[in-house]
């Protein structure tokens, strides 16, 4: 029951954790952090191969049971923990991989919350909704393409490995499912972007409303003179909107914009 007050549904078919699995090519030589480890159906299978796991999960009650059961499993640490207070750079000095099947309604801020240690991060592998799953592999020019897109595809290369079938998980969501791979690095090591935080702050304000043009949705913060300065600097048409732009064309702009 704990699990469905946190949001969580539980990848209960073998077949599907199998298929899971065997995607993601572990190695004995590996480390992975699993977010939500609940019941430890996929803590199991990794575990198995000799590689180590930190598992993060938040309910008690799992927590204690995921313990129990890693006394068998042999190099499993259980993290009872919310995943959003994790500070990931912090878990581990050595490189590591990621798994986790996401809580629908803060899949965002625990991606956000696990790039911060994208300098240790080899692979991300997350079960997620099937439409955040289009939205994070979209690509500039698409209807989807957004925020969450150029977020993921600056620190990773993002793609849909299958869809999952609500079947899978009990309780059964009411949605369709993917897997989504991202492979580390992603744009980010050629942009030379000192700031993340304020390049991404700045990214959100472009897409803050998308049926506004990329000018409009910037007035607030600069003059309409600066911005068509800068919008033609960079060889972009006064119209242009947020969705069209590639990681490379936000970077040439918000360095233009806050050139000194």
């Amino acid at each position: 029951m704990a699990g469905q007050k946190l949001g969580q549904h539980f990848l209960a078919s073998h077949a599907w954790r199998k298929k899971i699995f065997e995607t993601l090519g572990v190695s004995q030589s590996d480390l992975w952090v699993e977010i939500g480890a609940g019941h430890g159906e996929l803590t199991e299978l990794i575990a198995q191969t000799g590689a180590r796991v930190i598992a993060i999960e938040t309910d008690p009650h799992l927590s204690e049971n995921l313990r129990a059961k890693a006394v068998a499993w042999g190099r499993v640490d259980v993290l009872q923990s919310d995943v959003l207070t994790v500070d990931f750079s912090k878990l581990t000095p050595e490189r590591f991989r990621v798994y986790g099947s996401l809580p629908y309604y803060i899949t965002s801020p625990i991606l956000r919350r696990v790039f911060m240690a994208a300098d240790r991060i080899d692979s991300i592998h997350v079960v997620v909704q099937l439409e955040v799953a289009v939205r994070i592999a979209a690509e500039p020019g698409r209807r989807d393409y957004g925020y969450l897109s150029a977020l993921c595809q600056f620190y990773a290369n993002p793609k849909i490995v299958f869809k999952i079938s609500p079947g899978a998980f009990r309780p059964s969501p009411r949605v369709t499912s993917a897997l989504v791979r991202m492979d580390l690095p992603g744009a980010r090591e050629s942009l030379n972007i000192g700031e993340e935080k304020k390049f991404f702050e700045f990214v959100q304000l472009c897409f803050e409303q998308k049926r506004k043009t990329l000018r409009n949705n910037l007035l607030g913060v600069f003059s309409d003179e600066r911005l068509l300065t800068v919008l033609n600097s960079c060889g972009f048409p006064r119209d242009a909107r947020a969705e069209q732009l590639t990681l490379e064309r936000f970077s040439a702009i918000y360095k233009a914009l806050f050139a000194e």
